[in-house]
């Protein structure tokens, strides 16, 4: 009986030979026949990274509110302030200064009947007054200086500020920076008490004194007086007295011209210079 013979499919004869050409050249060259590729293993897929743990608690749905709400915690009474204590002697009420008092009655009316005044606050009054000790003697020494400033804070009644130089001047062997003079400014009560002694008590002290003249105003309503001599003011002992020494004295007001300072300094005591007649 004749074997029949296997056909392989139309397709199988015509891969294998190219791979059965590969074979003999590559026998030809005297090289290794290529092994059969085998087919690659599937891929496996990584795992999908877990979320963290914050993630899970944004996704999360807020809680809702409990019902129970707390109550407000009470802030702790405040006990009432204990009044002052009262001193155990008897107090003295303050007694305004003489002059201020005769301002407020006397002067006050008759400059805003003279002068026609629509308000109250148009009438001058005294604003300050400064008293300047100049101490030239402290360039060489300055125990001249608080020797100075002991005997103006007796006049004042408080301590004065020291000015020192701004500039150097070799005429006067003066440095920039040192103490030179001794400064007091006086307001309120303390004013017009100084006010008081120096119109009733310290001038009518000068020997031939006639009076403050008219031409010392400076055309705004303020008063410049020079004095030679500390000796004047009761409260100076003259044998403590190292060296006599003089100041200026200037009363600001707020009078417009010269003639209502005037005016207002006559009503408050100050002694003028009484024209000369021929």
């Amino acid at each position: 009986m004749t074997e029949k013979k296997r056909t392989a499919p139309k397709g199988a004869s015509d891969r294998a030979a190219p791979k059965a050409q590969d074979a003999k050249s590559a026998k030809a060259k005297g090289g290794a026949a290529p092994k059969p590729t085998e087919a690659a293993p599937p891929k496996k897929t990584p795992p999908a990274p877990a979320a963290p743990k914050g993630a899970e608690e944004k996704l999360s749905p807020p809680k809702a509110p409990s019902a129970e709400v707390s109550a407000p915690a009470k802030k702790p009474e405040r006990k009432p302030a204990e009044p002052p204590k009262a001193p155990a002697g008897p107090v003295e009420p303050r007694v305004p200064a003489r002059l201020k008092v005769r301002y407020r009655q006397e002067v006050l009316p008759r400059l805003r009947e003279q002068f026609r005044y629509r308000n109250v606050m148009e009438v001058p009054k005294l604003e300050k007054v400064v008293i300047n000790m100049r101490v030239g003697d402290a360039t060489t020494d300055t125990r001249f200086l608080d020797k100075a400033v002991e005997e103006l804070t007796l006049i004042a009644g408080q301590k004065p500020i020291i000015p020192r130089a701004k500039k150097a001047i070799a005429a006067f062997k003066l440095r920039r920076g040192i103490p030179i003079a001794a400064k007091v400014t006086m307001r309120g009560d303390r004013m017009y008490e100084f006010v008081d002694k120096l119109f009733n008590v310290a001038l009518p002290r000068i020997k031939d004194f006639k009076g403050i003249s008219e031409k010392q105003f400076d055309g705004r309503g303020n008063l410049n007086i020079g004095l030679r001599e500390q000796l004047i003011f009761p409260e100076i002992d003259y044998d403590k007295v190292e060296k006599v020494r003089g100041m200026d004295v200037t009363l600001v007001t707020t009078a417009r011209s010269d003639e209502e300072g005037r005016e207002l300094l006559r009503l408050l005591g100050l002694p003028l210079r009484q024209p000369e007649t021929a």
